[in-house]
């Protein structure tokens, strides 16, 4: 008889999938930024300003290691970091000079980066609604979305400030967008987007993704993406090319020739879990390696086919994408599925991740935390020591980290943009462990909060 205890690991993931919305605080969702007011107050007088000093600030400076070579702790030290037009200007040893911002300690890591959330769709700053399920599965949500959008866009640009200020509260500076582009919405939700982003742009950061919620072929989107692809976006979407407009080759090759034509990348949702996933995945990868123009700025969005097949195939396909430079772009958790996140990562794919909805029509259990994924992936793949910890890090920043695999410094380096957060802990494993709390952020030098 087949033992059904559970392995220590599979108890941890399997808890940190069932609980990634529990742990969630429904009364918080409205909550305005808590920012200690006496902090703020102190710092008041430096918000604007195109050149300050930071010190005690606390910076990794590489790993400790047994005598087996193991990493069992990172070295930190405190320094003084000069910040001028939004760039780092010096790194220093510590000051005590008293015209400097005083960091008290605090851990000082690169701003993280939302790579995959709806800003322009939310309920986000307005009442609170759950999700709402229709028949007819995506194509039902569709025709609900469509139903719903008119009132959703009133109020818009409002939404998606309130939206953006909780993100900086949990210390991303940086998100990519997807900007629903159809014939219901047409280009009014990038227009109210961009609006948001022009208020808040001395403290917020984004790249917009037109992004076809409705098919390009289910609805006639075609000529409001040609429009928008004229703009200044900076990838062009789609969405489930066979389930949605029923055809993956006419789908795919017109998102990659409209790429193409306007000097765009692509990030694609991709849901499709069986043969039509799979064949779409192949056919981007053929896409990409005729037009090499494409690497490096073409991604695919969930991409669950990858966590339905056998090891073989997902280690096939992940050479194949590090190989066409072609991202994946992960909103952890995912239900009982496991992607293949690590292996990824060792075949050179880049992989991110985002929140996705935050709270809306198709979900209501984002958090807004980038960090609080990166430890989700760390509880399921079990990577739980000092350096497997420190290097989850990544999924939050998008890519830099303080130390690179060999303990070496790499960031902040000078010149760097000033784009930081600073956080409650002690190195980078522990803010990964613990979801630390962000006390500060600072954008291309602009001190947020």
């Amino acid at each position: 008889m087949k033992s059904t205890a559970l392995t220590r690991k599979e108890f941890i993931r399997n808890s940190a999938l069932a609980l990634a919305g529990a742990t969630f605080i429904p009364g918080m969702l409205f909550a305005e930024n808590q920012h200690n007011a006496v902090h703020q107050a102190l710092l008041s007088g430096y918000q604007g300003k195109k050149s300050y000093t930071l010190k005690n600030v606390l910076l990794e400076t590489g790993f400790e290691y047994d005598g087996d070579g193991n990493v069992t702790a990172t070295k930190t030290g405190l320094f003084s970091i000069q910040i001028a037009n939004g760039k780092i200007k010096n790194i220093s040893t510590n000051s005590n000079s008293v015209d400097a911002i005083d960091a008290k300690g605090l851990l000082m890591l690169p701003s993280f980066k939302d790579m995959h959330i709806h800003l322009d769709k939310t309920y986000y700053g307005d009442k609170w609604q759950a999700v709402r399920r229709g028949p007819g599965g995506v194509k039902g949500m569709i025709a609900l979305e469509q139903k719903i959008l008119p009132e959703l866009l009133k109020n818009s640009t409002h939404k998606a400030e309130k939206l953006i200020e909780l993100l900086q509260s949990k210390g991303t500076a940086f998100a990519r967008s997807h900007v629903n582009i159809e014939p219901t919405s047409k280009l009014d939700s990038l227009h109210h987007l961009q609006l948001a982003l022009e208020n808040k742009k001395n403290g917020f950061g984004a790249e917009l993704v037109a992004f076809p919620q409705h098919g390009v072929f289910y609805t006639d989107s075609v000529p409001y993406l040609k429009e928008a692809a004229k703009t200044n976006i900076d990838f062009i979407g789609g969405v489930d090319p066979f389930s949605i407009d029923g055809a993956i080759e006419k789908t795919m090759d017109f998102t990659v020739q409209l790429a193409l034509d306007n000097n765009k990348g692509i990030d694609i949702h991709l849901h499709e879990s069986g043969e039509s996933g799979l064949k779409t995945v192949e056919y981007l990868i053929n896409k990409v390696n005729e037009n090499p123009v494409l690497k490096g700025k073409t991604y695919l969005s969930h991409c669950f086919v990858l966590g339905r097949l056998e090891k073989a195939k997902q280690q096939e396909m992940a050479e194949k994408l590090g190989a066409a430079q072609i991202g994946i772009v992960s909103t952890i958790p995912f239900g009982g599925l496991i992607m293949p996140i690590p292996m990824l990562m060792e075949n050179n794919v880049k992989v991110m991740t985002g929140n996705d909805s935050i709270v809306d029509h198709w979900n209501t259990f984002g958090t807004g935390s980038v960090l609080q994924k990166a430890n989700l992936a760390a509880q399921v793949y079990g990577q739980a020591t000092e350096y497997a910890l420190s290097r989850m890090l990544k999924l939050a920043t998008a890519g830099p980290t303080p130390l690179d695999d060999k303990g070496n410094m790499q960031w902040p380096k000078v010149g760097d943009s000033a784009d930081i957060a600073f956080l409650d802990a002690s190195c980078s494993a522990e803010a990964i462990s613990r979801i630390s709390p962000v006390k500060s952020l600072i954008y291309q030098g602009n001190l947020v909060f």
